[in-house]
């Protein structure tokens, strides 16, 4: 668990210093990296264990960029869902490829070794459903 808790520090380290070099914060990164597809503010402020009035902040902030934009759900007008827009979607390929390029560790791992730390990760911290 110590090896499992530096790896982590050293990740959202090296993550806080990638999207601070965009002028992001580290939720802001992490909102952004989160948004694979629209998500309702609610599920946002859940995944990211902060209350919604922040969440609401973070988006005002992203907005105001035009990194994301807000729209009604499609099947409850009272929700309102986050998207990222086109420029948000470069940015977060932009850290994620930033990221990958600094985790020089894993680029020592064969095809096979890599599977089989994913499925390792995969049965010790089971993926969070959004």
């Amino acid at each position: 668990m110590d090896q499992l808790a530096q790896a982590a520090a050293l990740y959202y380290r090296n993550f806080a210093a990638v999207a601070a070099e965009r002028d992001l914060t580290l939720m802001q990164g992490k909102m952004l990296g989160l948004l694979r597809r629209p998500m309702p503010m609610r599920s946002l402020a859940d995944l990211l264990a902060c209350d919604a009035s922040n969440v609401t902040g973070i988006v005002d902030r992203l907005a105001a960029r035009g990194l994301v934009r807000r729209e009604a759900d499609p099947s409850d007008r009272r929700v309102k869902r986050v998207i990222l827009t086109e420029e948000g979607e470069e940015t977060v390929r932009q850290i994620r490829s930033e990221l990958m390029s600094n985790l020089t560790g894993l680029e020592g791992l064969g095809e096979e070794d890599r599977r089989s730390f994913q499925r390792l990760l995969g049965q010790v911290l089971p993926a969070v459903s959004v």
